[in-house]
């Protein structure tokens, strides 16, 4: 009789943990992770031990290790994946799937090992204003380093592709990030805030200069929109640079703070009457696949990462990043409803097949059961 064939053993780290759901890393863990166990595959999870006041050993079939850290706002992270790095080198997964460049340097410790590698880097850290000086070196040396220590780097668009190429000489597989699209959401969630459905034009994102918030709302306020601007989201610090915007007066304006309800989300989302993003140093961007899901009119940044999410003008219009270009498309798009209405039709079939979770989820076995073989 023939033995059983061994199951494949996947070992997760890098991000805050499972099924904690802050941003795009543990939101595609989650996604990730739960997939994998239903085709079969053994998932553990490396968790920040301080984020999980209950620690169960198996959630959903996924394995929970809760690992500790350097509790400090630059070291926390990289010293959580240190440990978990060790913990996982001394177990018997198959392959180590790390995600966020910045734990480059981690992977010659799997080298060391023998273990099979894969890293997804993300985006330009290395240019964020949050990482000035000794960050922004670190993070470039760091995505650098990725590209020599793990066996597999992925990106999530071929624009970070060329990118790694460009600097890096290095290639990578993409793999972008998947959507769950949503039809149908009511509108009651957002009476809570007083607005009515397209009433308003809408912002989701942490409030991180990258984020060019600051630029959207100077040029909303210098338009002749009677709409309100809806600020979703904040920084969980105390930050100067947050609290200018929060501190501006304007009945025009409205910062809803954080927004955990998903419900209350996909409600924010689906009737707004268009959606800025301004994000500017990203691959394939979390929140701009929801706004794409939930049939948003998009007005995006102009930059390569933005124009290939809206295949080029197809799923959005685009400004330039000055106040003035902000003002000219929001009064544009007050000037056209017709317009944000066939944005909005169209919109959900922006996302093609490789933003599906489940054709992602068949990509990422495919490095797996490669690198296992390897």
């Amino acid at each position: 009789m023939a033995a059983p064939e061994k199951k494949l053993k996947i070992a997760i780290m890098g991000a805050k943990g499972y099924p904690y759901v802050y941003g795009g890393y543990d939101t595609m863990i989650k996604e990730l992770g739960e997939r994998l166990v239903a085709r079969g595959v053994q998932v553990r999870v490396y968790n920040h031990r301080a984020l999980f006041a209950d620690r169960p050993r198996f959630v959903n079939g996924i394995e929970c290790i809760y690992t500790p850290a350097i509790e400090s706002k630059s070291l926390t992270q990289l010293t959580h994946t240190f440990f978990s790095m060790i913990h996982a080198c001394f177990s018997d997964v198959d392959v180590i799937f790390v995600v966020n460049s910045g734990n480059g340097p981690f992977g010659l410790i799997s080298k060391l090992f023998g273990k099979p590698t894969a890293i997804n880097v993300d985006g330009l850290e290395w240019l964020r204003p949050k990482w000035k000086g000794l960050g922004s070196k670190y993070f470039f040396w760091a995505s650098k380093l990725a590209t020599k220590f793990y066996d597999q780097v992925i990106n999530d668009s071929d624009e970070m592709r060329r990118v790694y190429l460009e600097l890096f000489k290095a290639d990578s597989k993409v793999i972008a990030y998947g959507a769950n699209p949503r039809e149908a959401v009511e509108s009651k969630p957002i009476e809570k805030w007083n607005l009515a459905s397209q009433g308003y034009l809408l912002i989701v994102g942490r409030l991180v200069p990258d984020n060019n918030a600051d630029l959207i709302i100077e040029g909303f306020l210098k338009s002749d929109s009677q709409r309100k601007l809806v600020i979703v989201g904040d920084v969980p610090f105390e930050d100067a640079w947050a609290n200018r915007l929060k501190n501006l007066k304007d009945e025009r304006l409205l910062f809803t703070g954080y927004v955990t309800d998903p419900n209350e989300l996909a409600a924010l989302y689906s009737h707004c009457y268009a959606y800025f993003h301004g994000h500017e140093f990203g691959g394939t961007n979390p929140a701009m696949l929801k706004a794409l899901g939930y049939g948003c009119a998009i007005l995006a940044l102009d930059t390569p990462f933005n124009q290939e999410m809206l295949q080029y003008g197809k799923h959005g219009w685009y400004f330039e990043k000055n106040p003035e270009s902000l003002k000219e498309i929001v009064e544009k798009a007050e000037s056209g409803p017709e317009k944000m209405n066939e944005l909005r039709l169209i919109a959900r079939s922006g996302l093609t097949q490789k933003y599906n979770w489940d054709y992602v989820t068949e990509q990422y076995l495919e490095v797996f059961f490669s690198l296992m073989k390897n």
